[in-house]
This record gives structure tokens, sequence and C-alpha cells, in this order.
């Protein structure tokens, strides 16, 4: 099987098995959705989604968060990873958002970069969840299903995962395959116990192949 015929088969059974494919993280708009992806790095959407109403309660938008502590930001959000730093970042990124662009999120990945505490892929998926562009966000989960299955060999970095990822996924539908990938590596292909025996995609997949050989 061609590297090509494998994509091919993947994103086919994806389309069949899972048509509806979307970010677990709860939000009403791009300010809300940067601000529950920057929490959810190293954190579950489930618990980013618990400290999200109140902080967006008490912040609804991004000039009320630049005019925020720190000490304030982490009194809701504690409880999620790294919270220190995260209440840094998010108080640095509204005052850029503020200053520079007017409270409004950008729709380009290099201009989200400039904010603090924002990086490749946390742009990549603000792009492709608000605004449908072909960006792929590789996280573990993508990063371990994608050399799993095949989809890429001996990759080394995130970058390199998502380039190749974006040279055979066509781009009208990078946006609902890194739903896919990233759903399938939380609830099947998991790190330490993938699910193999419920798995559709045995089929095509480099890893189960090896396994059972």
């Amino acid at each position: 099987m061609t590297t090509k015929q494998r994509f091919e088969h993947i994103l086919e059974w994806f389309a069949q098995n899972m048509p509806v494919a979307e970010s677990e993280l709860d939000y009403e708009n791009p300010y809300q959705l940067l601000v529950a992806v920057m929490l959810s790095a190293q954190c579950t959407d489930k618990r980013v989604n618990m400290v999200t109403p109140a902080l967006f309660a008490a912040y609804p938008t991004a000039e009320a968060l630049a005019k925020a502590s720190v000490e304030d930001v982490l009194h809701y959000i504690h409880s999620v990873s790294y919270p220190n730093s995260k209440a840094a970042h998010l108080v640095g990124m509204a005052q850029r958002l503020t200053q520079v662009y007017h409270g409004e999120v950008p729709d380009n990945i290099d201009a989200l970069q400039t904010l603090p505490g924002v990086g490749r892929k946390t742009a990549n998926v603000v792009c492709a969840v608000i605004w449908n562009q072909p960006t792929m966000a590789v996280d573990t989960h993508i990063f371990r299903v994608s050399e799993r299955l095949g989809l890429t060999t001996n990759s080394k970095t995130p970058i390199q995962t998502e380039q190749e990822l974006v040279k055979y996924i066509p781009a009208d539908i990078i946006p609902k395959a890194h739903h896919w990938l990233l759903l399938h590596g939380r609830y099947v292909c998991q790190a330490r116990k993938p699910q193999c025996p419920v798995c559709g995609l045995k089929p095509f997949c480099r890893y189960y192949k090896q396994s059972i050989s």
C-alpha cells in the first residue's frame, strides 16, 4: 500500500464513520476559543470547560481581560495545568490583542503567533475551527496516531508531522481531519492502551500489522 493509498483509505473510513467531528471545547466566539485553546495545553478539554464559564463571565472580552491582574485570572484557572504561566500569557495576549488588533482575533497564523502564549499549534486550531482554513494543528494525539497509522514515518517533530499530513490531505477537509485524528487518539488509539480490537482502522494500520506479525 502506498502512502497516498493509505491516506485515501483512512480518510474515507473517517468520512463514513465520523461524519461529525468538532472541537470539544466550549466557546461562543473567536476570543473565547483562543482562550480555551491556550488553557487546553497539556490539560483536558473537560477541565478547561469547567473553568471557562466563570472566566468568561468575569472577562467577556479581550478588553476586560487586558485590565485584569495575573493574580485575578489565576483565581479562575488555578485548577488547570501550569496555571501561573497560563494566567500571565492570557493577560499578555489580551493586552496585545487590544492594543494592536482592537480586541479582534486575527485570522492568520503569523499574526496570531505574535500574541503572548500563542504558538503554532494554537494558531492552527483557531484558524481551522473559526475560519475553516486548511491548517493542521499537531498535538500529542495527532503526532502519535499519524505515526501508528503510517501516515508519517519516523517523524521527529510536530512540524514534520504537520507538513506530511497537509501534503496528502485535501485542503478542504484538513480542519475536519484534524478532529478525526485527534478524537481517534483521545478515545481509541490511546497512548498506553490502544483499543485495537474495536478499531475500524485495523486493515490500514501499520502499528496493528506490526503488533500481530
